[in-house]
């Protein structure tokens, strides 16, 4: 590779057998390595991902992306491989990863699979000058912020649509087959050239803001500096966007910082104790009562690339096309610098962590700590040992996820190298899992086959979701 040493992007997405990052299995993936002014360098990758034997591929999934389990089993890698060849495009040094929606989702995908294949699953992020962005985020942004430029499509509810296939095909962008990793991986390319060019200040500043230490300088708590903040928990009918204040840093997470939403009633955070406070601010909004307003307060995480800029970057006329009323935000700013101890008041909040039911099944466990340094290494020597090497391994790990890790493992890639007992296990495992699970599926497929009956190309996709789950239940144990 050419110039390796420079400053690179590496546009990448995956498609998926599910929505759920931990649950759910990687099916493809397409990557593309461009130079710094999205001049495609390198050869794009283009791989599939062997779904494993303990684990149903979600038949909506293969609906919008139209590839069965069949299909990624006959093209696809084992895991293991799969994700080793990610790894090292990610891992190229100072490279920028960059998708769509991925901050959300994709590196999530990322993160899971290193962890299960005993990769450590966020030095490719940051080390050796490496860093991620999201163009979804710098769409939004844009959307917000300087729209001029740019075609910004309606969906159904009539929301600008932010979906890639959109704006894609409203900016006159090549996306017929949109779902397609590859397809997604050059829509992307071409519409982060179209964002350059449309607003290039804009774009070099968020581009340069996606390090969290450029966004450190921002953020004041002392004076409780105003800030704009652009972010999909403020919803499409507010353009994604509000003006916050910054109120006190995280007293746990070190990467967050509680944040008031200038934009809504500040009444409960002024009346409620902190007892009731807890309790309304993780209750989900859908399930309050209608006298119950939600507590304006968010966590900004400086280490996933958020959208901040100095209020004064939301002119008038966007802020009144977006439903923003300036005014009201500064009377509620000027109410919460009269409350005295309301910093203190909101670090108190999340001192204490809410107490939410953690899965055992250690596929799920990714964020139930660090792994230390010597755990590392004997993951290092899991990963580089060969197949037929595995079983006689005298692990000692300290954390006790290492150790039915490698069994999983072993289990999925290489079942060969399980003893007699170790098969039993696995497929007692197995059993479980399809007992719990395939009720409930079974009957989404009959659902989804009778509302696209008369769709021959769905009812294909479908039908070989079918075959495939009744060949894989069907037998005790499949290589």
């Amino acid at each position: 590779m050419k110039n390796i040493e420079q400053p690179t992007f590496y546009f990448f997405d995956y498609e998926t057998f599910g929505i759920s990052p931990p649950l759910d299995r990687p099916c493809q993936f397409a990557g593309v390595r461009t130079d710094q002014y999205f001049s495609i360098i390198g050869k794009p990758l283009l791989i599939y991902c062997q779904p494993p034997n303990d684990y149903l591929p979600q038949p909506e999934a293969c609906l919008i992306t139209g590839i069965t389990p069949q299909t990624a089993v006959s093209k696809g890698l084992s895991e293991p491989e799969f994700i080793a060849k990610i790894h090292e495009q990610l891992s190229v040094p100072r490279t920028c990863a960059i998708g769509y929606n991925n901050i959300q989702f994709d590196d999530e995908v990322t993160r899971y699979t290193l962890y299960r294949n005993f990769f450590d699953p966020y030095t490719w992020s940051w080390q050796n000058g490496n860093s991620r962005w999201d163009l979804l985020d710098a769409m939004r942004a844009c959307y917000a912020l300087r729209p001029e430029g740019i075609i910004w499509p309606n969906n159904a509810q009539g929301f600008i649509s932010f979906k890639l296939e959109h704006l894609s095909v409203a900016n006159d962008i090549e996306h017929s087959h949109a779902h397609d990793a590859m397809a997604d991986v050059f829509a992307t390319i071409e519409l982060a050239k179209k964002l350059r060019k449309a607003q290039p200040r804009l774009f070099n500043y968020l581009y340069t803001h996606r390090h969290k230490n450029k966004l450190i300088p921002l953020i004041d708590v002392v004076s409780m500096k105003p800030l704009v903040h652009v972010s999909s928990i403020f919803g499409t009918d507010r353009g994604n966007t509000s003006w916050i204040v910054p109120v006190a840093w995280h007293p746990i997470n070190k990467n967050a910082v509680i944040a008031v939403d200038l934009g809504q009633d500040l009444s409960p955070l002024f009346e409620l104790d902190i007892k009731s406070l807890r309790k309304r601010l993780y209750t989900r909004h859908t399930d309050l009562t209608p006298n119950e307003l939600p507590i304006p307060l968010n966590l900004i995480y400086i280490n996933k690339c958020p959208v901040l800029a100095e209020a004064r970057n939301l002119h008038p006329e966007n802020a009144g096309r977006l439903g923003i009323d300036r005014q009201q935000c500064l009377k509620n700013l000027n109410k919460l610098k009269e409350k005295v101890n309301i910093s203190e008041k909101c670090t108190a909040l999340y001192i204490d962590k809410p107490e939410y039911k953690t899965s055992r099944d250690v596929d799920f466990a990714l964020y139930s700590g660090f792994f230390s340094p010597s755990d590392r290494l004997t993951m290092d020597i899991i990963r580089q040992t060969k197949p037929e090497g595995l079983s006689a391994l005298d692990i000692k790990a300290a954390d006790e996820r290492i150790e039915p890790l490698l069994f999983r493992y072993r289990a999925r890639n290489f079942p060969s190298t399980l003893t007699n007992s170790e098969q039993k296990q696995w497929q007692i495992h197995r059993m479980y899992y399809f007992e719990t699970h395939l009720p409930s599926y079974r009957k989404k497929l009959e659902e989804l086959t009778y509302l696209y009956r008369n769709d021959r190309k769905k009812n294909q996709i479908l039908e070989s979701v079918y075959l495939y789950v009744e060949s894989l239940v069907s037998h005790k144990f499949r290589e």
